[in-house]
């Protein structure tokens, strides 16, 4: 796992000095100490810069590897001695200098050695989140269950790299299922939500035949997963039980009457139906989010499955409020209704899944300069059949 970690970390660290793939950080340090000896050797003994010969392996501990820096610290020493006894005794350095040279080497060498652990710590951190996101978000292949899909996921803290977003397609008897949801929170709790919940869909999407049903599942597991916390005696996020907005779609099986998707809204932004004739929201979330079900009675503890119209050359684009709650520097949100209608107005291709998806994140990452207050997925799809030639 060392040995790993350590190719890991040297691309990491070197991508930008490099030249025709071949490292090229020492070039840096050898450099000034090249330049501090030629200059202290050209000037008068008033003016003595050898001493500045320290920054060499300072420089190394910045961009090279431990043993690079330890070459440097020692290479700094030796230059040092050589140049410093070349001048007349009067204007020699001597001892003083000679030690802040020796013991800046050695220090820049613990530095650089702490430097690379910590980077091998935080490789293997990102490693594990991402290992662990990968296994809650499957991979999909594409075209799957007859759609053509894309999606990209954004984590607005670049150091956790997880968070309660999640998507996922079920096929299975009764047609093709889609979900898409944010989980209130951050983090390993809100990932273990979220995992509750697409453990649940994928199971549900592929027995129940109505779609209610499937709603109803995802939100009972809601309530048992805060009921679970509750009894390991964990701290809600800000005092605030954890629960989840999300979107339910499901397109018809092969074979039956198509030309409409069933749409359930758990007070999430309405997706968007994407298309050469234009852009349309489709229904609102009317409903309460997963796990809030209950505060509307029994009787209406799921919202309402609708069923909307939805051509065979339309994409479902869907997106968390990572990309909604985007704002620029004078904190207007991002338009997507209209960053999306004007470029498919211009070229219409741009429905398919994957030019959508990364229209969507290009559009959010420029809008707010990069800075995401809220982790960030786009996902999007389409009847497989619809999708254009390469």
């Amino acid at each position: 796992m060392s040995g790993g970690a350590e190719q890991e970390t040297r691309p990491q660290r070197q991508q930008l000095l490099r030249v025709r793939g071949r490292s090229v950080a020492w070039a840096p340090p050898l450099l000034l100490l090249i330049a501090i000896a030629v200059i202290d050797s050209n000037t008068s003994g008033e003016f003595r810069i050898i001493s500045w010969i320290v920054l060499v392996p300072g420089i190394a501990a910045a961009i090279c590897g431990v043993r690079g820096t330890a070459v440097f610290a020692a290479l700094a020493l030796v230059t040092y001695i050589e140049v410093d006894a070349a001048w007349p005794h009067q204007d020699q350095t001597g001892l003083p200098d000679f030690i802040l040279v020796a013991v800046g080497g050695a220090l820049a060498t613990t530095a650089c050695a702490v430097r690379v652990r910590e980077e091998r710590r935080m490789l293997h951190m990102r490693d594990v989140a991402d290992t662990t996101r990968r296994t809650v978000l499957r991979p999909m292949p594409t075209p799957w269950a007859g759609l053509d899909h894309a999606a990209v996921y954004l984590a607005a803290d670049s150091e956790a790299r997880v968070g309660g977003d999640f998507y996922d397609i079920q096929p299975g008897p009764h047609g093709t299922r889609v979900l898409l949801g944010d989980v209130q929170g951050k983090g390993l709790p809100a990932l273990d939500a979220a995992a509750a919940l697409l453990g649940t869909f994928r199971e549900a999407a592929y027995h129940e035949a109505s779609l209610a049903v499937v709603a109803e599942r995802l939100e009972v597991r809601m309530r048992r997963q805060r009921q679970y916390v509750a009894d390991l005696g964990e701290v809600p996020d800000r005092g605030v039980e954890r629960f989840a907005t999300a979107v339910l779609v499901g397109f018809p099986p092969p074979g039956a009457p198509g030309g409409h998707i069933e749409v359930v809204n758990f007070g999430h932004d309405p997706p968007l139906a994407v298309g050469p004739s234009g852009v349309r929201p489709l229904p609102p979330g009317d409903g309460l989010p997963l796990g809030f079900g209950g505060l509307a009675g029994p009787a209406s503890g799921v919202p309402p499955v609708h069923r909307v119209p939805f051509t065979p050359d339309e994409t479902l684009l869907l997106v968390t409020d990572g990309v909604t709650e985007a704002r620029d520097a004078e904190g207007v949100f991002f338009p997507l209704h209209e960053r999306v209608a004007l470029a498919v107005s211009v070229d219409p291709g741009i429905a398919h899944p994957r030019h959508l998806v990364e229209l969507v994140r290009e559009g959010t990452l420029r809008h707010s300069t990069g800075h995401l207050v809220d982790d960030t997925t786009i996902f999007a799809v389409r009847t497989a059949a619809a999708r254009p030639s390469p």
